[in-house]
């Protein structure tokens, strides 16, 4: 890969849907991120909870988006290979991103040779030790039976449903004081599991709106932020993976604490 002329972005927990927080705006602001990406950009991974829900009926899909799927569907026009990460939040997609505009749809972990570099990503939900709650909450979620059970339900109902009940907690865990601290998360344990089996250069999360970055021997690990309250997303140019944000006055890179110049 020419370092020069071949840049990859990811990005995380955009929360498309989200009824708080200007959604509008949010939206806006994502698709002109999208739309602003350089000619030389080769590929974006998004890395789940791009929508704060999402949920397929084989006739239905969730209304709106309308600028976002515009500026995917450019992309993937272009030649930009775009992929897709299930997040804990949009969980429940079928085929209509690959079938209506191009997106591939991968499963965490995935690793991946991006210009003789490893990369390991995902969303990072359910990676490492998590707790008996979750990983009973996440099973359901996964279950088929579930997700049988919810089709049967109107989609007035359902989305209303799951737009409530995703707002609750969402709103809830905003509120407090959460600070990242690598060592005592799940992912932690996670990277140290992978690295003790295979090198790998670059680790890449979303999940934990918690913009971070720290080293575990050669590997670097990096936590992206939310579009909720910020803007943030990395990009890997061949040599390096950095932190950048969008402002109004495009892509602008990020200091090492995740905060714009």
């Amino acid at each position: 890969m020419d370092s020069c002329k071949e840049l990859v972005y990811f990005v995380s927990d955009v929360h498309l849907g989200l009824d708080y927080a200007d959604p509008s705006g949010r939206e806006r602001r994502f698709a002109s991120f999208l739309n602003s990406l350089p000619g030389e950009t080769r590929a974006v991974y998004l890395l789940g909870d791009i929508f704060d829900f999402w949920y397929e009926y084989k006739y239905v899909v969730p209304a709106g988006f309308v600028r976002t799927f515009g500026a995917l569907a450019s992309l993937v026009d272009r030649g930009v290979k775009v992929y897709f990460f299930r997040g804990n939040h949009d969980i429940w997609i079928s085929d209509y991103f690959e079938r209506e505009i191009g997106i591939v749809v991968l499963n965490q972990p995935a690793f991946v040779d991006i210009g003789g570099k490893k990369f390991c990503m995902g969303h990072g939900d359910g990676l490492g030790k998590t707790d008996l709650g979750f990983r009973l909450l996440r099973k359901l979620f996964y279950s088929k039976n579930a997700r049988v059970l919810f089709s049967a339900l109107h989609p007035r109902w359902a989305f209303a449903f799951a737009h409530a009940w995703s707002r609750h907690n969402r709103l809830r865990k905003v509120s407090n004081d959460y600070v990242f601290i690598p060592e005592k998360e799940p992912i932690y344990g996670f990277v140290e599991g992978v690295l003790s089996e295979k090198d790998v250069d670059y680790f890449v999360f979303g999940h934990y709106h918690r913009y971070c970055e720290f080293s575990l021997g050669k590997a670097k690990v990096m936590m992206l932020g939310e579009w909720v309250h910020n803007t943030g997303a990395a990009v890997f140019d061949g040599k390096d993976l950095r932190p950048v944000s969008y402002m109004e006055r495009g892509i602008v890179s990020q200091d090492k604490f995740g905060a714009t110049p």
